[in-house]
């Protein structure tokens, strides 16, 4: 037998201690019996909207659906098919008769042959022949005679402004500005800057750079000293918030929080499956117990009673009186039917007798029919043949 391996306990999770097993099962007692009311008016209220949905909400959505398609759909089809098109097709026949049509025929045989004829045809007639003469003309005059005028006047002017006034100018500018400015300001600009203030600048740069080398390397030493005092003051203290704050914390949340948290929301999920186990046994023994209540008694009692009267109503009464109501409504149909050959005949007879005798297309009466004649090819046993004159058949029907 091995002693050295141990078999952990059931139910044991990694990690749990003394607390866990402590508080678990008070815990779970107290959360199923907060839960349990809970649950059971959750499933109670779920069964209530189940039912609802499925006796009355349905009926009621699919009786509203009816009424809606009933009382609003079909009238509004109706009224946008028979009413609304038709009068939408007459604006719309209004609208083109009486706006676009005139409109196109004012821009079709109004402004149309006004612009072509009364302004685009004067305009070309002008442009061809009068105003293309004219402008080759002037164009002609310009370059034979104005261009070269204005050609020996612009090069005597040029000359002149060249002699006047742009060699005396170049002149100034080459032997006066030039020599003064060069000699007078740049050469002993140029000599200042490279033989004093180039190696003034040297020198002053070389002195701040020594001070400074010296003022940082001071500040330096300060500064580490000053950094090293306050690493040490760091680690304390880091090392103080850590031992007296961090590690309590953690220690509390680590084996105190979490597990009562773990254990509060296994608590909580156990509860809620077992007040549904409760809740549906619950809601079970109801089911039963209505059944043999109510159910049962209203099963027999329509099965025992309704039924057979049904039966005997639908037999006796509803059957005799079916038929009765089927043979009074062929027979109304029957005397209609008689009234109204009745009344044809009599209308016949009456305008027979007002205008004489009728042909088949007057007396809206069905044809016989004819037996062949000339321009038929069908043959008919049963009819008498018609005569091959037609004629003769005429003068034989107006003496019969």
């Amino acid at each position: 037998m091995d002693y050295g391996k141990h078999q952990a306990p059931r139910g044991y999770e990694p990690g749990e201690g003394m607390l866990t097993t402590l508080i678990r099962i008070p815990v779970r007692i107290v959360v199923v019996v907060l839960v349990l009311p809970v649950r059971m008016v959750w499933d109670a209220l779920t069964a209530l909207w189940h039912a609802a949905d499925r006796v009355l909400l349905r009926p009621l959505g699919r009786a509203l659906a009816w009424l809606l398609d009933t009382l609003v759909l079909t009238p509004l089809t109706w009224l946008y098919t028979w009413v609304l098109t038709p009068l939408g097709k007459a604006a719309a026949w209004l609208a083109v008769a009486l706006l676009i049509r005139p409109w196109i025929g004012l821009w079709r045989y109004v402004i149309v042959p006004v612009a072509r004829y009364g302004i685009a045809a004067p305009a070309v007639w002008l442009y061809t022949a009068v105003l293309t003469p004219l402008g080759r003309g002037l164009r002609w005059i310009g370059t034979a005679l104005l261009l070269p005028a204005l050609h020996g006047l612009g090069n005597g002017i040029g000359w002149l402004i060249t002699v006047l006034l742009i060699l005396p100018l170049q002149f100034l500018w080459r032997y006066v500005a030039v020599p003064v400015v060069r000699y007078g300001l740049v050469v002993p600009a140029a000599w200042l800057y490279g033989a004093v203030l180039t190696p003034l600048g040297l020198g002053t740069a070389w002195v701040l750079g020594r001070l400074w080398q010296g003022t940082a390397w001071v500040l330096g030493q300060v500064w580490r000293g000053i950094a090293a005092t306050g690493r040490g003051l760091g680690i304390a203290l880091a090392w103080l918030v850590m031992t007296l704050l961090v590690a309590p914390v953690s220690w509390t949340y680590r084996r105190i929080l979490a597990p009562v948290g773990r254990e509060i929301a296994a608590a909580f999920e156990v509860a809620w499956r077992v007040a549904g186990y409760i809740s549906r046994a619950v809601g079970r023994a109801l089911a039963t117990i209505a059944r043999y209540l109510i159910g049962a008694p209203l099963s027999w009692a329509y099965r025992t009673v309704c039924t057979p009267v049904g039966h005997f109503l639908r037999d006796a009464v509803w059957a005799p009186a079916r038929r009765a109501a089927a043979e009074t409504g062929r027979a109304a149909r029957a005397a209609l039917a008689s009234a109204r050959e009745t009344v044809r005949q009599a209308r016949r007879d009456a305008w027979r007798a007002l205008v004489g005798a009728t042909d088949g297309a007057r007396s809206r009466e069905p044809r016989g029919i004819p037996a062949r004649t000339l321009g038929s090819t069908t043959t008919v046993p049963s009819a008498a043949q018609a005569s091959e004159t037609p004629l003769l058949g005429e003068k034989f029907v107006k003496q019969g």
